[in-house]
């Protein structure tokens, strides 16, 4: 049962289809804990055009999956590198984004056998 995560924009834009919507799960369990390592990498280095493209990438991902508040942080992390903002500035939002989409990770997989 998705208490993380919300498929409702996924099954609107598939038509319903369950292939489309598994690919799309199966890419975010894959890809998006590697993009945010890619994020962390780029705070820590203060490369901060390096964690912009990482954030750029995996912020429709989360809209779709209905992660709103992860959507949500990720705007206020884009809007850190545009500032070049300091990393202390930017730590506690990049966690509660990687919780939240280990915790959507962690239920879809239980859920759909992933």
């Amino acid at each position: 049962m998705a208490l993380k995560y919300n498929l409702a924009k996924v099954y609107a834009l598939s038509d319903n289809d369950p292939e489309f919507v598994n690919e799309i799960l199966t890419l975010f369990v894959t890809e998006v804990p590697a993009d945010l390592k890619q994020i962390k990498e780029g705070i820590k280095k203060k490369d901060h055009k390096h964690a912009y493209a990482y954030a750029h990438k995996i912020k429709p991902t989360l809209d779709l999956l209905g992660l709103n508040v992860a959507f949500e942080e990720i705007l206020q992390l884009e809007a850190w590198t545009k500032t070049e903002g300091k990393k202390k500035e930017i730590i506690d939002t990049f966690k509660s984004i990687k919780s939240q989409v280990k915790e959507a990770i962690k239920e879809i997989k239980k859920d759909f056998e992933l």
